[in-house]
């Protein structure tokens, strides 16, 4: 290829590379949390330098970003999820006007800790049997959709309830294996745990901080009884009560054993284990109650204190969880009751002890002659017993046998047992000289037959003796004393008598026997007899004693007295209820008999207050069910019991309490607890607890979980309440129910699909309508409807409303809920989660971000006012939500919905106060120009409120007149009036009056502005006054009509040049004579913003200074500035006489000057000549003008054609008549005498005024313009322009050239 072509190619190929635009598109990496507005990223491009580039974005995942497209900078306009896509394209367009480039951009998005660990399950069930060993119980399992760390999960439990099941379970933080650490008990444990498992991920950042995501979920474990606990007997102690010689088979009492184990209940049977005495109880091992087996004799169990004892086992018939059968042991204990089939016996008893399993018949003793009456005979040791007990054991004891009249027998009755003496009758009869031994017969009888007795014969030895013995007065003494008297109770004294001199004073006083010596004992000197044991005195025990009083004299000889103690009464025995506890069973409803005794026994004196007794039951809950006798004891019921009125935790058990209460002083008594067992019977109908049930299922899943209904039974019993469920119309097959009972009662259908039915949404049913009885044992039934509705799956995207438009009031805090957006999802199973996109405000008439999060949106739909920020209607009038709403249930398509747009109002509350705007400058007044009603000043104000809100009113709060000398004075000038302006008010301050021109100073105001809400603001201004000698006279030397025409533009000029605010009081015409034309005077007032003015001196040197706008106003007809103040003052009278007299003399002075002043004039006018001819030579030549001279006038074609005004006027023939006669009669012109020219020096001539007529009290002023300055202003106009000028000077005539 040619090399040129080559060249060619290449210079092509740089031009169009140079020139072309270039994208860099290397992967942005973005992290998910942004937040809306965030700046993300900016597009690099290059492209033609000096072309400016425009940025664009497009493609499917565009409406994430937003991009500035003069910059290129990209901000998030969408939330970024990484769970739902982590990769972005973007279609990158940049142009530079005429070129475009589009090129692909990967963003790669972050991944941000935004997600919990989610479980799966959501709710854990599982059941454990009680006896399970530690060990690994189940698994939960939760997932992050993060990444990293962040979905690295660890697992630990924060909750146990209830909180003794801290210890037993543990979780693996790693796999989330939930681990039993120590043992379960159905009985003595909680039967349910539940754990609060709670997962966390490891961390990760979120909105610029490291945060840790974490959820829970709810485990319950079920612990199901198992049979691992023994039988447990109830009712202890077991105690009864059998009389001897009772028949074979008679019931004695009925143990009961239950087995603990809730769940699990096995049959028990009773055996008798072991027994102290063998073979004379049996037991029915089905019932457990205990009979007699052989016929027994009481007085043979002696050595057992007439108790047996029996060891009977309970054990369960089927084996445990440990391989055994579970059994238990208890005592019963049986009383062997007494009956009289026992009469009395004798027996021999020596020092040491009675032999009592041999009967004696034959005794022998001896006594000496001569004894004493009631001495007794030695050596007997007769003992009278008879065997049985209590009434049956009293006996009677008398004497038989051929010398039963010389003695008598000691006691004479007995209880049970007697020491047996043998006392001498009749002391005459025992004589050894009649008998050496005496024989009596004793004999011993029952008290309740005379068939019953046993004699027993004594052989008594007479001992030999001689002279007197102590005798007593009574043979007997019957001595009475309370049981338990104290110690050393002087129960009696009684002395014996022997009609020896010697033994007279020195008898010795001794009890017998000794045994009586354990209970009471004589003073050996005196014979007074005392207690010695106060509790061996016992009447319970014993109630008689019989001792002999002995008197012993010097001699040893002895006297004897029979003392008959007799034990009185008093309250110390408390009843004894001779069962520890009653329990007895009757059956629930009417027709239902119950009837017991409570029975107690007081051990006090029979037939006596202090043993009987009454009964009564305590005040209880179901004490008014129930009566008893208050003499015997005979509990009954009286009404009807209802056993489902009882807490079902008693077990139909009602406790009573019963007291045994005897009639003695002080009262004393017992109380034994009665349970009565109210026996359940199947008298409740099961009730289902909800009227109908309505469930969903999804189709397809074959065994599906549907629901459960509930019902209960009040019956307590597990035999009258257990239900049983069962569909009975309705499922067409396919359903199925399974019943089961709730671990806090009542009972639980749980209904699924069948395992072999598939629902078909599509083609089958939508909605089955069930029939489901609940039925209990005794066929009790009820009925409910369930109503199963097949459910779809989820595949809708959700929708929002448009247009939902809500208002809040502005500073609204603590409002709550704003409004609620209510989306749509034609789904039937749906959960919808409202989330906020972006927000855009109103704020200054013009919509973009918001610079403060007013609003939230929950969740569930509900906007929110967002407590952190104080919603304003000043600052914003109008919030923009655009909200999406996202299905989470959705299994398929799109989850979010199209965006949406809630458009908040913020309604206007008033709250702000009116704002000043601070005026420009300062308020000036001139005094003389005011009037009632006349503006004056003005205020302005605003408020940020809307509406009636915004609506301000003026008024005048004070009024001060501040003079030069900072005096103040108030005053009442003034009067606000509002008007409304288009975003603000005005209010006017207008005079209620003419003011007074004369004062100096300035008027200080204060105005308050206050809203309709009665809010206020105030503001102080200053009116700075412009008094009359301020005021201006400007003589125009033309008509009123004339000036009135030119008076904007007169107005224009003077406001030109003095910059000032010129105000025209008055147009007038001038009262004078005038030789050409009309005067008009212009009262005029020149005044600044800072509250000062000009006055006439000020004003004539601006116009000097400033030619232009002076020739403007020379034009108009302006000849000269004349002070405009004029005061008028009273006229004194002494003036005015005063000023006569100085009239006449001015008079004459008058007539002496007449001539000198007709002279002046002349030389005057030669002056103005000569000094305009002086001028007119100073002039170059080229400003020479010649021309002809109109004759007749004083007109010249030229300027600068009139030939006197050229002539040179030597100064020296000056007669001094120029000056002026008297300041008086000028009217200054400095305003008007200035020197400027473009191309030599120019002046302007001052002229002169000539004084036509004087008069006394009035001067008249004729002034005239000098044509040469008129003349000379025109210098400047170019000579070829071809027009021709004349000027008119109407003070001068042809007369005066």
């Amino acid at each position: 290829m040619p090399k040129p072509f080559l060249l060619l190619l290449a210079s092509v190929y740089l031009a169009v590379y140079s020139y072309g635009i270039d994208i860099d598109v290397k992967p942005i990496f973005l992290m998910e949390d942004l937040p809306l507005g965030a700046y993300a990223f900016t597009i690099n491009a290059t492209g033609p330098p000096g072309q400016p580039l425009t940025y664009a974005l497009g493609g499917d995942d565009a409406f994430y970003f937003s991009v500035a497209r003069d910059t290129g900078s990209v901000s998030i306009r969408s939330y970024l999820d990484r769970e739902a896509k982590r990769t972005l394209l973007l279609l990158v367009v940049v142009s530079d006007g005429q070129n475009e480039a589009r090129r692909q951009l990967s963003i790669i998005v972050r991944d941000a800790n935004d997600n919990p660990p989610i479980f799966d399950p959501p709710l854990y069930d599982i059941n454990v049997p009680e006896n399970t060993l530690p060990g690994v119980l189940f698994q939960v399992t939760a997932t992050d959709r993060d990444e990293g760390d962040a979905k690295t999960i660890v697992y630990r439990i924060d909750n146990v309830i209830p909180s003794t099941g801290n210890d037993l379970f543990s979780i693996n933080e790693i796999t989330g294996n939930v681990s039993l650490m120590g043992s379960l008990n159905y009985t003595s444990k909680s039967t349910f745990y539940q754990l609060k498992i709670n997962a966390s991920d490891k961390g990760g950042p979120l909105n610029g901080e490291f945060v840790i995501q974490s959820s829970t979920v709810f485990a319950s474990i079920n612990v199901i009884d198992v049979p691992d606990l023994d039988p447990q007997f109830i009712n202890l102690p077991y105690v009864a009560t059998v009389d001897e010689n009772t028949p074979v088979g008679i019931s004695v009492i009925e143990v009961l054993a239950i087995d603990p184990d809730m769940g699990v209940n096995a049959n028990i049977v009773y055996t008798i284990q072991s027994t102290n005495v063998p073979d004379l109880f049996e037991i029915n091992e089905i019932t457990g109650l205990i009979s007699v087996k052989m016929v027994f004799d009481r007085e043979e169990l002696l050595d057992i204190d007439d108790i047996v004892t029996l060891k009977v086992m309970a054990m369960e018939t089927e084996e445990n969880v440990h391989g055994n059968f579970p059994s238990t042991t208890t005592d019963v204990k049986i009383t062997i009751g007494d009956v009289n089939d026992n009469k009395p016996k004798f027996y021999y008893c020596d020092a040491t002890q009675c032999d009592l399993n041999t009967q004696a018949s034959d005794f022998s003793g001896d006594i000496d002659e001569h004894s004493f009456v009631g001495a007794s005979v030695n050596g007997l040791n007769i003992l009278a017993m008879d065997l049985d007990q209590g009434q049956n054991a009293k006996f009677t004891l008398h004497l038989e046998g051929p010398d039963k009249d010389a003695f008598q027998v000691s006691p004479s009755a007995g209880i049970s047992k007697a020491e047996v003496q043998i006392q001498v009758k009749n002391q005459q009869d025992v004589d050894y000289e009649e008998k050496k031994f005496m024989i009596v017969e004793v004999v011993a009888t029952e008290d309740s037959t005379s068939d019953s007795f046993s004699t027993a014969t004594v052989t008594i030895q007479i001992n030999d003796i001689n002279d007197n013995f102590p005798t007593f007065k009574q043979d007997t003494y019957e001595i009475a004393v309370k049981e338990h008297s104290p110690i050393g109770t002087i129960i009696a004294t009684i002395t014996a008598t022997d009609p020896d001199t010697e033994d007279k004073d020195n008898i010795t006083y001794t009890l017998l026997p000794a045994n009586i010596l354990n209970y009471f004992d004589v003073y050996p000197s005196n014979g007074s007899i005392k207690v010695v044991d106060d509790e061996k005195i016992d009447r319970e025990i014993t109630s008689f004693f019989y001792a002999t009083l002995k008197a012993t004299d010097t001699k040893e000889k002895v006297g004897t007295t029979t003392l008959e103690i007799t034990l009185l009464d008093i309250n110390d025995k408390v009843p004894n209820i001779t069962r520890e506890s009653y329990y007895e069973f009757v059956k629930e409803g009417p027709n239902q008999q119950l009837r017991f005794k409570v029975q107690a026994i007081d051990q006090d004196e029979p037939e006596t207050k202090n043993s009987r007794i009454q009964y009564r039951i305590e005040e209880s809950m179901f004490s008014d069910n129930f009566t008893i006798n208050i003499d015997t004891g005979e509990l009954e019921k009286k009404d009807q019991l209802d056993r489902e009125a009882i807490n079902a935790s008693l077990n139909g058990d009602i406790v009573l309490n019963v007291t045994a209460t005897d009639m003695g002083e002080p009262p004393r008594g017992t109380w034994v607890k009665v349970t009565v067992n109210v026996q359940d019977i199947n008298d409740n109908t099961p009730h289902f607890r909800d009227p109908s049930y309505e469930f969903f299922v999804k189709e397809s899943n074959k065994g599906s979980f549907v629901g459960s209904v509930f019902a209960d039974d009040a019956d307590q019993t597990e035999i009258n309440n257990r239900i049983s469920f069962r569909i009975i119309d309705g499922s067409f097959g396919n359903f199925i129910i399974i019943s089961s009972a709730e671990d806090t009662g009542g009972f639980i259908g749980n209904m699924s699909v069948d395992p072999d039915v598939e629902l078909d949404y599509e083609r089958g049913q939508r909605l089955y309508t069930l029939t489901i009885e609940a039925t209990d044992l005794g066929q009790r039934k009820d009925t409910v409807k369930v109503k199963v509705n097949v459910l779809d799956v989820n595949d809708e995207r959700p929708t929002l409303p448009k247009d939902l438009t809500w208002h809040v009031a502005e500073n609204t805090t603590g409002l709550g809920v704003v409004g609620k957006i209510a989306g749509g999802d034609l789904d039937s199973n749906h959960s919808l989660v409202y989330e906020l996109i972006s927000t855009r405000c109103y704020c200054n008439a013009t919509m973009g971000p918001c610079d403060e999060e007013w609003f939230v949106v929950e969740p569930t739909g509900a906007v929110m006012v967002n407590e952190e920020f104080q919603v304003d209607y000043e600052k914003c009038t109008q919030v923009l939500l655009e909200v999406q709403v996202v299905d989470i249930f959705t299994e398929k398509g799109e989850n979010t919905s199209l965006p949406a747009i809630v458009t908040i109002n913020i309604d206007d509350i008033n709250d702000n106060i009116p704002i000043f705007i601070t005026p420009d400058g300062v308020f000036v007044v001139v005094s003389e120009d005011t009037e009632k009603d006349k503006s004056v000043a003005f205020v302005s104000a605003f408020d940020l409120d809307s509406g009636d809100n915004k609506v301000i009113t003026f008024d005048i709060l004070s009024v001060k007149f501040v003079d030069t000398n900072n005096n103040e004075v108030p005053m009442d000038v003034f009067y606000a009036e509002t008007t409304a302006k288009l975003d603000y008010y005005e209010g006017t301050i207008r005079c209620l009056g003419s003011l007074d021109g004369n004062l100096k100073g300035k008027y200080s105001i204060t105005v308050i502005a206050r809203n309709k809400g009665d809010a206020s603001a105030t503001i102080q201004i200053a009116i700075y006054t412009i008094d009359k000698s301020y005021r201006v006279g400007l003589r125009f030397e033309t008509s009123v009509a004339e000036v009135e025409s030119n008076l904007d533009q007169i107005k224009g000029a003077l406001a030109a040049a003095t910059e000032a605010t010129v105000r025209i009081l008055e147009v007038v015409a001038e009262n004078t004579e005038q030789r050409a034309s009309e005067v008009t005077i212009l009262g005029t007032y020149f005044i600044y913003t800072n509250g000062s003015a000009m006055d006439s001196n000020s004003v004539e040197r601006r116009l000097q200074e400033d030619l232009y706008h002076a020739n403007i106003l020379r034009k108009y007809g302006l000849t000269y500035i004349v002070s405009g103040l004029t005061q008028e003052k009273e006229i004194d009278p002494v003036f005015v006489i005063l000023l006569g007299l100085v009239a006449a003399l001015v008079i004459s002075l008058a007539i002496m000057i007449t001539s000198l002043v007709c002279t002046r004039k002349s030389f005057q006018r030669k002056l103005k000549a000569a000094k305009a001819m002086n001028t007119a030579t100073m002039l170059t030549t080229e400003n020479r003008k010649t021309g002809a001279v109109v004759p007749g006038t004083n007109k010249y074609t030229m300027e600068g054609a009139n030939p006197v005004l050229n002539l040179n006027i030597d100064t020296a023939t000056d007669l001094g008549f120029d000056e002026d006669s008297s300041s008086d009669d000028i009217v200054s012109m400095n305003s008007l005498d200035y020197n400027q020219s473009d191309n030599g020096p120019m002046t302007i001539i001052q002229e002169e005024e000539e004084e036509d007529e004087t008069s006394i009290g009035e001067q008249v002023y004729h002034t005239s313009i000098e044509p040469l300055g008129a003349a000379l202003a025109q210098r400047d106009k170019k000579k070829d322009s071809g027009m021709q000028w004349g000027y008119d000077n109407p003070s001068l005539s042809t007369t005066d050239l």
